[in-house]
């Protein structure tokens, strides 16, 4: 494969009669294989990271949300079908019922079979939507293709409902994709984070499918409240800590599970990837403005009576907070600057979330807020970094 992989080179090299198309055969050898192009001698800087590697680390970071994701969706659709008494029907039914399975929320092989029958098709979709535009933008531009779309296909559909129309989605992460990042110049160049964008984007241009109570389990024509939705409404779900902590609640696909998270911080961590800055300075933020409203309570506002260590891990404020507010191109640049950035993404997520309830998410509104507020916060920093500079030359 190697050998003829070099032998193709020529055509798609400049002079080539596919030379178009170079990014396109660039990014098959370069997936597969190392490099055609090296540096050599002593002069060059040398490190083991690239961008390849921060997306394989990336992706290694999110393996327990994604079987978290495959379970907990899976979990979720069988104890609402065992409680009702409901039949699944449409085509799902059908590939169960031809691999021999059931609906049983007791066994982990018919959770995670129908749990993925909800997934994998979207994941597939965002596969397709994302690879053809950084294709088409790339042959276009006549750059390499970036590794970053693979990430972002796979973010993406993690935090949405496992109801949400596939065609929607598409559409949503189309409009992302262009207007958050390939306009900008594309990988590396984006000023918010592509997939939560492309949430955004869904969330306001087609509410029905992501808002509303019949849309976090998949079966159709029931209703179940997220635990913030339904705190909000002031119900009484009877979630307790643990079931949050491991997940084990309805929501978007990928974000229940704090415990899955805090794996994916100490992976980001460890591998310098994910700044720790921003991680534990968004979850001071949070808990230091949910414990004001905490104290501070209210007679006509449930939100204010939700402890600050159920917002921790109720919704998807932990996943947002280590695998979209830590984007290395959408964060802040400077050390002191993430500081801030990571304590405005905790205190606006509290905000949204107990003084405006009809949005009881929050994360995903604070972190977009902050991706637009991350120059001007470097900006502000390295200006008095510079005025401290000055005062010592001075005196």
């Amino acid at each position: 494969m190697k050998a003829f992989l070099n032998k193709q080179a020529k055509h798609f090299k400049k002079g080539g009669k596919l030379e178009r198309w170079y990014p396109a055969f660039e990014m098959i050898d370069t997936f597969i294989y190392t490099p055609l192009e090296k540096t050599h001698g002593r002069t060059h800087v040398r490190d083991g990271i690239e961008l390849k590697r921060i997306m394989t680390t990336v992706v290694i970071a999110l393996l327990p949300c994604l079987l978290m994701a495959l379970y907990n969706t899976g979990l979720q659709a069988n104890m609402a079908i065992a409680s009702t008494g409901a039949v699944a029907s449409g085509w799902r039914d059908s590939v169960v019922t031809m691999l021999g399975a059931g609906y049983d929320p007791t066994s982990i092989g018919d959770n995670f079979l129908h749990g993925s029958l909800y997934f994998l098709p979207l994941y597939i979709a965002t596969m397709i939507v994302g690879g053809t535009w950084e294709v088409l933008f790339a042959v276009v531009r006549k750059h390499e293709i970036g590794e970053a779309f693979l990430v972002t296909s796979l973010l993406y559909p993690m935090i949405l409902p496992p109801t949400v129309p596939i065609w929607q989605a598409m559409v949503a992460l189309s409009i992302g994709l262009v207007f958050g990042k390939e306009l900008f110049g594309g990988t590396g160049r984006n000023v918010v984070n592509p997939a939560l964008f492309s949430r955004a984007i869904l969330f306001f241009s087609y509410p029905a499918a992501a808002t509303g109570d019949t849309i976090w389990v998949a079966l159709d024509g029931y209703s179940a409240a997220t635990p913030l939705g339904g705190q909000a409404l002031g119900l009484d779900l009877n979630v307790t800590f643990m079931d949050a902590f491991l997940g084990f609640i309805p929501g978007s696909m990928g974000e229940t599970s704090a415990l899955a998270c805090l794996f994916g911080a100490a992976v980001l961590i460890i591998t310098g990837i994910g700044s720790w800055r921003i991680i534990l300075s968004s979850v001071a933020g949070l808990v230091v403005f949910t414990g004001l409203f905490y104290i501070i309570g209210s007679d006509t506002n449930p939100m204010f009576g939700l402890s600050p260590q159920m917002h921790l891990v109720l919704g998807g404020f932990a996943f947002a907070t280590v695998f979209m507010a830590t984007d290395p191109v959408s964060a802040t640049f400077t050390e002191k600057g993430k500081f801030y950035y990571g304590f405005m993404i905790g205190a606006l997520t509290a905000l949204v979330r107990v003084v405006n309830p009809a949005y009881p998410e929050g994360a995903m509104l604070a972190i977009l807020f902050a991706n637009i507020m991350a120059p001007l916060i470097d900006y502000l920093v390295v200006r008095a970094n510079i005025k401290r500079r000055e005062a010592r030359s001075a005196a």
